[in-house]
């Protein structure tokens, strides 16, 4: 079920310069820290004059879907959205 969170969250990013884009690939959320899988959907839009990017992906362990939003205002990461029950 999918579940509405909006909360500040930490996130280990990396940038590749030969692919030009940042990879969000660590979270922690919650006391619990989650190895994230490679990103399965992304875009970006302009919020006043600041730009959100919107990272959508799995856990490593494929339990978990998750909505990130950094914004590149101030550097922040957002968990937007969470899913659970993906492994069958």
């Amino acid at each position: 079920m999918r579940e509405k969170i909006d909360q500040e969250v930490s996130v280990v990013s990396y940038y590749s310069a030969k692919k030009k884009q940042t990879v969000p690939y660590h979270l922690h959320w919650q006391n619990k820290d989650y190895a994230l899988g490679p990103v399965s959907y992304y875009h970006s839009y302009m919020e006043g004059q600041d730009k959100q990017h919107i990272f959508e992906l799995v856990d490593k362990e494929n339990t978990l879907w998750f909505r990130l939003r950094l914004d590149s205002g101030n550097l922040h990461w957002t968990l937007e959205a969470i899913h659970d029950g993906l492994a069958t």
